[in-house]
């Protein structure tokens, strides 16, 4: 069962962008991407709201979430959450793919 974790950096200006962009210059995105268990670690700019990166983070079960959590890389997101002043809001999704309904399989 996978779990994805959407979270929201929000900073002034183009702080979340800007962190953004340092996670990948320093090679900490492809580093958690090569972590045991990742799925996806993705990006994105809300179309709506200027100050804020969504991170969507996936995991293939809890156990390789807890790893990550205990790895080196969540010092170092860490400290470049704090140089450009973020907060992070968090939301957890558990897939769901065997509970998908025909039906619901023909708006997809």
């Amino acid at each position: 069962m996978a779990i994805t974790v959407n979270l929201y950096y929000t900073g002034e200006k183009d702080n979340a962008r800007k962190f953004a962009e340092e996670m990948t210059a320093r090679g900490i995105v492809s580093d958690i991407r090569a972590e045991e268990g990742n799925l996806r670690y993705e990006y994105f700019i809300p179309f709506d709201d200027g100050n804020t990166i969504l991170l969507i983070d996936s995991w293939r079960d809890q156990q390789s979430l807890d790893a990550h959590h205990a790895s080196p890389m969540m010092g170092l997101i860490s400290e470049l959450r704090n140089k450009y002043n973020l907060t992070v809001r968090a939301e957890r999704y558990v897939s769901d793919q065997d509970g998908i309904t025909a039906n619901d399989k023909k708006f997809l």
